[in-house]
């Protein structure tokens, strides 16, 4: 009797391995953005700044990340890094780096966006009250540049999960890299395998990603009225 395909899903470890490079790539997303979002308000506050060797830099910076396409920012962060300065990190983590430099590059220009778009009368009347610049940004303007950032901030997200498809270039054990390697090894017993497992890979980064963009969405059309 033939193999039904999509019992090679539930074939020994299979399923359990799966789970556990999805894993990965999460904590791998999750984790570059809490650090490329952290950065990346600290680099788009100092773009707003009236220095214009600081604005030259951080221009740079981000057509730097934008221009260089990700694939290419993991061989860099993966090969070049501990061979020319001896940092031997995992794998993992030389992926977070690569990851947290893009999003805080992209992220900065989302926060330069929101803080220009602030009424010049807002920071006007801070500076008026006696604030410093950093209390101008912690009281008046962060509070309200958060609203404009978090559609366009939720869509990296979604772009950052997505585009983890891409560790397995540096042999990290991710979600899409297992699932190769369980239809290599049962090619024989199940030949339409490549379906269920691709199959079930798409489900579950639409399950994570499709709520993130509906949100994002949403707010963007809350955001016009």
């Amino acid at each position: 009797m033939a193999h039904s395909g999509i019992n090679v899903l539930f074939e020994g470890t299979n399923f359990a391995r799966l789970m556990g490079g999805l894993w990965t790539a999460v904590w791998i997303a999750a984790i570059s953005l809490i650090i490329g979002l952290a950065l990346g308000t600290i680099l788009g506050m100092l773009r707003t700044l009236h220095n214009q060797v600081i604005r030259f830099i951080l221009l740079m910076y981000l057509e730097f990340f934008r221009i260089v396409p990700t694939v290419v920012l993991l061989f860099l962060a993966y090969y070049i890094l501990p061979r020319q300065f001896n940092v031997n990190w995992p794998a993992t983590w030389m992926a977070v780096l690569a990851f947290s430099l893009w999003v805080s590059a992209e992220f900065s220009d989302i926060v330069r966006g929101a803080l220009e778009s602030i009424p010049v009368h807002q920071r006007e009347s801070g500076l008026a009250l006696g604030l410093n610049q950093w209390q101008l940004f912690r009281y008046v303007l962060l509070p309200q540049a958060i609203r404009l950032e978090l559609p366009a901030t939720i869509n990296l997200a979604t772009r950052v999960i997505k585009t983890t498809s891409l560790l397995l270039m540096i042999s990290i054990m991710d979600v899409i890299n297992v699932g190769q390697q369980i239809i290599e090894a049962n090619n024989q017993n199940y030949p339409t395998g490549v379906f269920w497992v691709y199959g079930l890979i798409f489900i579950l980064y639409f399950i994570i990603d499709y709520p993130l963009s509906r949100w994002a969405k949403h707010l963007t059309a809350k955001q016009k009225y």
